[in-house]
Parts: C-alpha cells; structure tokens; sequence
C-alpha cells in the first residue's frame, strides 16, 4: 500500500527529485523530436501520453484503433504526487502527438517533462486547466462524472483536429464510449441515489468528494480533514475528535478510505469503524487492477460502495 509523507518532508523531497531529475532528462530530450505515426493507407495513428492510466483508458476508448496510448503511472502502488520523471518518460512525452495531464498540483512532473522540449504541433490536455481548477483544490476529477464528460468532449475534439481525416471515427467512439461503454456506470450511481440520497456517510480524503454529490449521499467528514488526508498533511485534532464522534455515534452509515494512501490514523478510524459495526469499503486513485478499463473500475468500487450502504 501507498503511503504518503507528510507535508514538509514531501515538498522538500518533490524538490530535490525534480532539479536532480530535470537535468538528465533535458539531455535525453534534445535528441528526440516529435514523430507521428500513419499507415501507408493514409489512416493515422495519434500517439497518445497520459500521465495516469485512469485518462490513458478514457483516450484509448475514444480514439479506438487510431490511438496508441502509453500511460505512465500504471503501478496502483505509484502515488502521482511523488512520482519521479525517468529518461524513458522523458523520450516518451517528446514523441507524442498528443499529451494529457491531471495538473492542479496533481502531477507537476508531467508538466516539466513538456516544458523541457517543447514541440511544434503538439496538443496538450491538463484537466485542471479546462475545469478551471488550480493547484490546491481537489484534483481528484476522474471521479466527477459530469467532468469525465467534459474530458471525453475535449480529447474528442482535439484526437479530431490533429487526424481530421478520422474525425466522423472519433465522434462514433465518443457517442459509443458515453452511451454503451459507461451505460453501466451511470446506471449504478443512479441506483444509489434513488435509494440512498441524503444518507449520511464518512471518508478518510477528498479522493471520495466528487462523486458523492452526484450519488446524493450527505459527506459530513470535515472537509479540512479530508483535504490534510489526501496532502500528506497533519489533520487537527478538533477535526480528528469530529471524526471520532461522528463513528463513536454511528452517525455515519458507510465509512470509505482510500486503500492506497493508508495511514495509522487512517487505519485506526477503520478499525474503529468497523468494531462499530459500520460497514467499510474502499477506493483506489489509479486502475485497480492496473489492466481493468476506467468503467469496469468505478462501477466495481460503486458496487463494493452499494453494498455497503445496504444492497
């Protein structure tokens, strides 16, 4: 299991990996260029780089046969936040017609790895930037459906503009991926909410925030205690005696943390939790199993989450 570092010792940390980092991979990156790939039938194939394997399945959905998409945080056990930029990385971001990061603080690395060999020609996809979001608001957005919508409309648009020639292609996959591909994943939040809307429930970090709005479940975890969570930072005590009280008095009915960011605070509240006989059940950031498909992935988790609230 991930587990984070606190505040101080990961931001000093982040620091000494991106300069020690940067310096070798600007050398890899001035020998490589961009390269795009097409058939000798005149159908190209976009190559695609997705810093998270979560966006790298959306974009392999979309562009179907005419993507070639290379995720590079695939490991479940890599946190993002920390990840340290390789050579290869490097090599594979500078070949790419086509990249797509979290940002908002999420994967800064990403975004050196651009700026570090900047290409002509080269679309860019950072989500925070389309969602108007910065660093330090809640980067999670792979788990706001109504922001994955935006996502699939925007690689659509831009997987058009740099194969126009495929463009009636990635319209069909979009259509297809929105109504058939995530038709089960919409259907189960839709069952949450009619049965479970306004049911209070706890989490450990802000990972669990965005779709616990569109499931009309009541998240009265303190939203700064969620936050220290997902940040490596120290949450307060008022906020941890919150917490405490809220599993104490059952006042929650489920109880969700993020099983690749564990902590002994956070695995003492699940402990608690669940000796209170109030039901558990867990999230991951990135594809779990590293092989399944983005809606293969949250329509299990919404499931595992389904029966906890009571079936």
């Amino acid at each position: 299991m991930l587990h984070r570092l606190g505040k101080t010792s990961v931001s000093i940390r982040r620091r000494g990996l991106q300069l020690g980092a940067l310096a070798g991979i600007a050398t890899v990156l001035a020998g490589c260029g961009l390269s795009s790939s097409a058939s000798g039938g005149g159908s190209s194939v976009v190559q695609v780089v997705a810093a998270e394997n979560f966006w790298g399945s959306i974009a392999g959905q979309v562009g179907g046969s005419h993507v070639h998409v290379t995720s590079i945080i695939v490991n479940p056990d890599t946190d993002p936040h920390a990840y340290e930029a390789k050579p290869d990385d490097a090599k594979t971001v500078a070949q790419a017609q086509y990249v797509i990061g979290n940002a908002a603080g999420y994967d800064p690395w990403i975004g050196k790895l651009l700026d570090a060999n900047p290409v002509a020609g080269r679309k860019t996809l950072m989500i925070g930037d389309l969602l108007g979001k910065k660093e330090g608001d809640n980067p999670h957005f792979w788990y706001s459906p109504s922001y994955v919508n935006q996502v699939i409309d925007r690689i659509t648009a831009d997987l058009k503009s740099l194969d126009a020639a495929d463009a009636g292609y990635f319209d069909q996959q979009s259509a297809n991926f929105k109504s058939v591909g995530l038709k089960d994943y919409k259907a189960i939040i839709q069952t949450i909410k009619q049965k479970y809307s306004g049911t209070p429930v706890g989490a450990t970090e802000s990972i669990f925030v965005y779709i616990a709005e569109p499931l009309g479940l009541k998240l009265i975890t303190p939203p700064e205690y969620m936050k220290a969570i997902s940040e490596g930072t120290d949450p307060s005590a008022a906020d941890k005696a919150t917490i405490d009280q809220q599993i104490a008095q059952k006042q929650i009915k489920v109880f969700v943390f993020n099983s690749q960011n564990t902590t002994p605070d956070v695995n003492a509240y699940v402990d608690k939790a669940r000796a209170n006989n109030i039901p558990v059940t867990s999230v991951t950031e990135t594809l779990s199993p590293a092989t399944a498909s983005f809606q293969d992935w949250q329509t299990a988790q919404l499931r595992s989450l389904l029966a906890a609230l009571g079936g």
